[in-house]
């Protein structure tokens, strides 16, 4: 049997200790790890569509959640540091996430397509 090509919804991430791991969801294995460097205890996260974002001591990096490369780094500099709190607009009035959101308007064209 064949086996289909990892994607980030096979993703699970788990963040603490100002680290980022992803893991496969069915098997438990480590995909990507992630560091920011000086450990923190709290590391927020929020993933959106095309982009995993991550904020811990004052700092805030978009990850690219497929390989956990850093896409862009923020350091709020002067704004002081506390527990963050991430929030963006691509989510849906359904409360679908952004990437579930994404799934299902590419079903909705392929079905379309099909017809």
């Amino acid at each position: 049997m064949e086996q289909r090509p990892l994607t980030c919804d096979d993703l699970l991430f788990v963040a603490f200790n100002g680290r980022v791991v992803a893991v496969h969801r069915h098997d438990g294995s480590i995909v990507w790890e992630w560091t920011e460097g000086a450990a923190s205890n709290y590391v927020g996260l929020l993933p959106d569509g095309d982009m995993l974002f991550v904020s811990s001591r004052g700092y805030t990096w978009a990850l690219d959640p497929a390989t956990g490369a850093t896409l862009w780094h923020q350091p709020f500099k002067g704004m002081g540091i506390g527990v963050p709190s991430l929030a963006t607009m691509r989510g849906t009035s359904s409360g679908s996430s952004g990437a579930a959101a994404e799934t299902e308007r590419n079903e909705a064209a392929q079905r379309s397509a099909s017809n």
